[in-house]
């Protein structure tokens, strides 16, 4: 209170000393000039530091009305002038008493709006110290009400400059709305009766504004608040817009223009920044260069794939079976369309049309699909009818215009007829298709009994999976062309006979026959689906198991225009209504109560198909979740005492866990180490491999957002499932430890060793065993020897499946043990393990983990396969390997092969015990949850192993299913990219040339016929022959995640790319016969041209770290490759266009790779948290780094051109495509770069900088303004 007191009394001192220096001067002189001077002079001899706020609100105070004089208001004009008060402080404390007043003080009001024209956008000079800053902008605060009505917390000059510009404009439009009798105008002004005037002063008003806004500072300005104060600004327009509604009431009809050119001159206003980086003399070939083969010229679709890429990568990436998507297809294509679509700078119709092309290519490729446990086709439809169309929907609500692209798209698809032509298996359904629209239109017609037949491709599907999404309507039946009449369709029976639906809904009961007939029919509508999950949860005991087997059949997996809702509704069946707060016999006997439906559901669930939509729907966490309490319920209960083996037609405790376990750790990598107990190895970190922890984050995140009151499910819920979880662990990352004979787990062990092995021999006979002291126990387990089998020995242990896992790792350690010494034959060996998989079905994860872990640990022997002890590949491994290296050559890639002729195979016994085991399985459809497992683990095991294993494992499972041979080819493909960085390094120079064509004419190809994305893919899969030659980009997308050394691919890529810029540089140069420098006129069609090349192959390189590290790997490219390859020359270059194009290059590829995983705008939550959350810290650490380099902290070793190059055109990108991505970056970050900018002679480029950095950096606009 003192300090206040104390502040009073000193500004009243200092109000009486600048009040009596004003009268003074006054005697002195009365011309307004001399009087200014001498009271300037007067203040300095007093100390008084100038600009004064003190003298600002004396002079306003006696203007406003005391002593309205004309010498008074010139004395105020000097005193502006030659900066005795602040200009902007008088205008605002002028606003606060004026205009109120207007109408009573009419000659004030005009020369107040006189004072505005002249001073309004003043800013202070650059530089300069203002003393008493911090009074003058409280003063214009407090007359303006600022921080009250903008939110500001903290108001300085720079703020209160901005806001003081828009202030008055908005108030000087409310006052001429007022005055007009408009009774929209919201504002404070007092009213008044009085009319006079009004009218020529709402016209000055509206030229004051005009002045203002035509102002290039002022623009900006404008700019500022529309980026920062969006809803502010769009109300000024909104007054704007209303002005030019009733001008003719405001004022003289020869002012009709006034307020248009206005709301011309903002919008201009809003576009300046960017159209003055059109302009720019490098980077506006940037900006107005759309990327090449934007056109659709041929029936194929492929002249607009180079640039639309992104979308045929993401596509085939979905269709690896091998790894699932924890985030929804569709929200991922969301973010990818809106960034193609900004980077592209294309239409809404060119964007859709090339996504639905990209669609029709993917599905192209599948016509020939292979025979294995792989998606099908019906998953690749899956991608074109269900997650395209609904990656669309939030993208086209209630904008017409995008609505209106999509409909032309679809009617442009027509053309493209190489791709619309259905596989055989699904021309049915596209006769189906068109028939409707034929029988719609001949309903519209008032034909009755119409008997329509119309021939369907492609474009027929896909116009029904839009109408189903509401993405357009019935209207599209009449489209030119789109229903064309056949009479050489056959007749097709069950085109004439009722739909089984349609006897379900009439009431039917659910019988084996109709059960058959539905699950290979999709439903027509949701409705039938919802009765469905009806029956299932509370049908009878033989109709819940049909109903949901039903739910699992066509429905879902080709029921394209429903698919969403039945997979939803598959996934809340595994969840019958329960409480987590429910107890847990409550919890088992309320699974007890649906567990034949519940068996039903998971073994039908566990189709590669099935988990495969699962992933492209995103809903992997909320499975697991549900997973989890069915494992724990079925897993702690006793199987009966005659149990004996699980029978696919039977239901049973055991059953029922094994098919939720399996099911369970198909999710997640089970047999990988835990990342804590990884070794620190270069890649390491950057792959992401999905836990059980991070599964259930993901779902309880998502509930949450959907219900803030759901509870979370953690494992800690689960104490079986997560004592298992941490045992599992621990045998992953050590050895056994050793139990007591007393301990429970070594009496389940033995118990198992009895049922299993005692007694047994490879010729049945009890004593092939040795009984020598090497067969000792091991880890308190009972050694396997030939003792007489009792009846007692031979019991089945009727215990917990929980128990029975448990207990499993010892008793394969003491088994392996027993085989490695001779003590076990391989055949009695794999026998043993078979029938404990028949026991417990669940027992096979446990083996698989024991086993992947002893093959890292590299302590087990190898074996001879031979045939005679284990089964042989002799028969077909040469030929096998010499089809890999064939099929690997016609990629591109060269390896050795991995066995030579006459020699004996041999695999670590680990491998070879499970490997004999796999293929013990039969290959039907109940053995889908077992497959499931299999090929995961046996390729794990075989990439993990010091030996190359692949091929044996590919020669022993082609002998067994002929069927599958090249599948298992394909397969094994796979395995050299696992330990040889060539072959990586090989494969990824064959993607750039199947692309983008081959950099040289030395370098010679034979995808030279073929570009763009047929060049990358092929048109199909695979091209069935001898040696299935197999295209670049397929190979990639299924063997990335297999390479050792992923930091290793971000170094390839980069270097890749700057190759082919400087290839494009030297033909440049030798285009425009002049020395390697830029000239901006004969050159920039030529330069246009070399940029669009480099933007096709920076955005293949940026799809291809992103489908083989994910954001991590992003990071990595942020934060590891770039800094380092820049700051040890990797980016260094010869001549001028050198370092333009290689500056540019890399500049694209780190911008593309972020755009890939971040997105250009906003995102989904669920999107967010897995792609875009480190997008502000990877992307302000590297913005970080730039700006030490621009202040000259750093010096990379490269040709300054190529640095300032990389510098101005990132800068330049994330300005004109993601200006969201600065807000992210410190204040001194954004300030360090653009003073560096306008070093560079790059104001404009500085100034967008500063403009998008929030409304933080206001303060530092105006001062690059002044």
């Amino acid at each position: 209170m003192e300090t206040e007191l104390e502040t009073t009394t000193s500004s009243s001192h200092l109000d009486h000393v600048i009040s009596s220096e004003l009268k003074a001067s006054e005697v002195h002189s009365e011309a307004p000039l001399l009087r200014s001077l001498d009271l300037s002079r007067r203040l300095q001899e007093r100390g008084i530091p100038l600009p004064s706020p003190n003298l600002a609100e004396i002079l306003v105070s006696e203007l406003c009305f005391s002593q309205h004089t004309p010498s008074l208001w010139k004395l105020l004009d000097q005193a502006m002038a030659s900066r005795l008060v602040a200009p902007l402080q008088i205008l605002a404390l002028l606003t606060q008493k004026v205009v109120p007043e207007r109408r009573e003080q009419v000659g004030a009001y005009r020369l107040y709006l006189e004072l505005l024209r002249r001073y309004a956008v003043a800013l202070p000079p650059c530089g300069a110290t203002i003393p008493s800053i911090d009074k003058i902008v409280k003063s214009i605060d407090e007359a303006l009400q600022l921080s009250r009505t903008y939110g500001v917390q903290e108001m300085d000059m720079g703020h209160a400059i901005v806001l003081f510009i828009f202030t008055v404009i908005k108030i000087l439009v409310d006052s001429v709305l007022e005055d007009s009798g408009f009774p929209y105008a919201r504002t404070d002004i007092h009213r008044s009766s009085d009319t006079r005037g009004s009218a020529s002063s709402s016209l000055l008003a509206l030229e004051i504004v005009e002045k203002i806004i035509i102002n290039k500072k002022a623009q900006v300005f404008l700019r500022l608040i529309s980026i920062n104060m969006p809803e502010q600004f769009n109300n000024l327009v909104e007054r704007l817009q209303l002005v030019e509604a009733h001008i003719s009431n405001i004022t003289s009809p020869s002012t009709i223009n006034v307020a248009s050119n206005m709301l011309v001159t903002i919008q201009k206003a809003l576009t300046y920044a960017i159209h003055r980086l059109e302009k720019h003399p490098q980077l506006g070939v940037l900006f107005n260069t759309r990327p090449l083969n934007s056109s659709f010229p041929n029936n194929s679709g492929d002249g607009n794939s180079s640039c639309w890429i992104p979308f045929d990568m993401f596509m085939e990436n979905a269709m690896d079976g091998h790894h699932l998507h924890v985030v929804s297809a569709i929200e991922v294509l969301t973010e990818l369309i809106k960034a193609l679509q900004v980077l592209n700078q294309a239409t809404w119709q060119e964007t859709f049309q090339a996504l639905w092309l990209s669609g029709l290519r993917n599905v192209q490729r599948g016509r020939d699909q292979l025979e294995g446990p792989i998606p099908d086709l019906h998953a690749r439809l899956s991608i074109l009818l269900a997650i395209v169309p609904l990656s669309i929907v939030p993208l086209v609500n209630n904008v017409r215009i995008r609505r209106l692209g999509l409909v032309t798209s679809l009617q442009l698809l027509g053309q493209f007829s190489a791709l619309l032509t259905p596989h055989p298996a699904f021309v049915t359904l596209a006769n189906e298709a068109a028939t409707k629209a034929a029988v719609f239109i001949s309903g519209m017609k008032g034909i009755t009994n119409p008997i329509a037949k119309a021939t369907g491709n492609m474009l027929h599907l896909i116009v029904e999976a839009s109408i189903a999404r509401n993405l357009i309507d019935t209207s599209a039946y009449f489209w030119p062309g789109y229903v064309v009449p056949s009479a050489q369709l056959p007749n097709e029976p069950h085109l004439a006979r009722d739909s089984p639906w349609t006897a379900f809904m009439g009431g039917a009961p659910l019988t084996a026959s109709l059960e058959k007939a539905l699950t290979i029919t999709p439903a027509p509508s949701v409705a039938e689906l919802e009765k469905l999950y009806h029956i299932a949860l509370n049908g009878s005991e033989e109709e819940g198991p049909m109903a949901s087997r039903i739910l699992c059949g066509a429905s879902l997996n080709c029921g394209w225009n429903f698919q969403e809702h039945a997979v939803h509704m598959v996934v809340k069946l595994l969840s019958p209504a329960t409480s987590l707060d429910s107890s847990e016999i409550e919890i088992e006997n309320h699974y007890i109560s649906h567990m034949r439906m519940l068996n039903s559901l998971l073994s039908s669930m566990a189709s590669i198909n099935t988990v495969h939509i699962l992933s492209l729907y995103g809903l992997i966490p909320e499975v697991a979740a549900a997973l989890m309490p069915i494992c724990e319920a079925f897993g702690s209960l006793s199987p009966p005492s005659n149990h004996k083996s699980c029978l696919p037609e039977e239901t049973s405790v055991y059953s029922v866990f094994s098919y939720a376990f399996l099911l369970l750790l198909r999710l997640w990598k089970f047999y990988r180490p835990p990342q804590e107990h990884c070794a620190p190895t270069r890649g390491a970190q950057a792959r992401r491999e999905l836990t059980l922890d991070y599964l259930l984050l993901l779902r309880n995140g998502r509930v949450s957002l959907k219900n803030p009151n759901a509870k979370p499910v953690y494992i800690e819920f689960f104490p079986k499932l997560r004592a298992w979880y941490f045992q599992n662990q621990a045998c992953i990352s050590s050895t056994l430890s050793g139990l007591s004979n007393k301990n429970p787990v070594h009496q389940v062990a033995n118990m198992i060793l009895n049922m299993v092995w005692t007694g047994r021999g490879s010729s049945g006979t009890a004593n092939c065993f040795s009984n020598s002291g090497s067969s000792g126990s091991v880890n308190g387990v009972s050694p396997i020897s030939g003792s007489v089998t009792t009846e007692e020995s031979c019991q089945r242990p009727t215990l917990p499946a929980w128990e029975i896992l448990e207990a499993i790792p010892f008793v394969l350690e003491a088994a392996l043990t027993a085989c490695a010494y001779g003590q076990l034959s391989s055949r009695d060996l794999t026998t043993g393990l078979r029938h404990i998989v028949d026991f417990l079905p669940a027992s096979l994860a446990v083996i698989v983990t024991y086993f992947s872990a002893e093959i890292t640990r590299g302590i087990w022997k190898p074996v001879h396969l031979n045939g005679i002890d284990w089964p042989s590949p002799a028969a077909n491994l040469s030929s096998l390997d010499m089809e890999i290296k064939d099929i690997l050559a016609s990629a591109g890639v060269d390896v050795p092969c991995s066995y030579p002729r006459g020699s004996l195979p041999m695999l670590p016994l680990t491998i070879a015990a499970l490997l004999s085991l796999t293929i013990t399985f039969k290959l039907d459809k109940s053995a889908d949850s077992m497959h499931g497992i299999i090929g995961h683990a046996l390729e794990n095991c075989a990439s993990s192993s010091s030996w190359p294993s692949m091929p044996i494992v590919g020669a022993l499972w082609a002998q067994k299913v002929r069927r599958w041979h090249h599948f298992i080819i394909l397969s094994c493909t796979r395995s050299p990219f696992s330990r040889d960085k060539n072959a990586a390094a090989q494969l990824i120079k064959s993607c750039f040339t199947s692309f983008l064509g081959p950099s040289s004419l030395t370098e010679g190809s034979h995808f030279v016929s073929r570009q763009g994305a047929s060049g990358l893919f092929g048109h199909i899969l695979v091209d069935r022959g001898p040696y299935i030659p197999v295209a670049p980009g397929t190979l990639y997308v299924y063997s990335c995640r297999y390479f050792h050394d992923i930091h290793y691919v971000s170094e390839v890529v980069f270097r890749m790319i700057m190759k082919r810029a400087r290839i494009l540089a030297d033909e440049y140069v030798r285009s425009n016969g002049m020395a390697p420098r830029v000239r901006s006129d004969s050159g920039a069609a030529s330069l246009a041209s070399a940029l669009s090349r480099v933007r096709q192959s920076t955005s293949l390189g940026a799809c291809m770290l992103v489908i083989t590290g994910g954001p991590k790997l992003v990071r990595v490219l942020y934060e590891e490759t770039f800094p380092t390859l820049l700051l040890l020359g990797e980016a260094d270059c010869k001549g001028a266009m050198h370092g333009i194009l290689s500056g540019y290059a890399v500049a694209f590829l780190l911008f593309y790779s972020g755009v890939f995983v971040w997105g250009v705008d906003e995102a989904p939550p669920a999107f967010t948290w897995v792609y875009s959350s480190k997008r502000a810290r990877v992307f302000g650490r590297h913005m970080d780094f730039v700006a030490k380099i621009v202040e000259g902290d750093l010096k990379p070793i490269c040709q300054p051109g190529a640095w300032k190059a990389f510098v101005k055109c990132f800068i330049g990108l994330v300005i004109r495509f993601t200006p969201t991505w600065i807000r992210v970056l410190s204040l001194e970050t954004v300030i360090k770069l653009a003073k560096g900018l306008r070093r560079w002679n790059e104001p404009e480029l500085s100034l967008a900088l500063l403009e998008q950095a929030g409304p933080a950096a206001m303060s530092a606009v105006v001062e690059a303004l002044s």
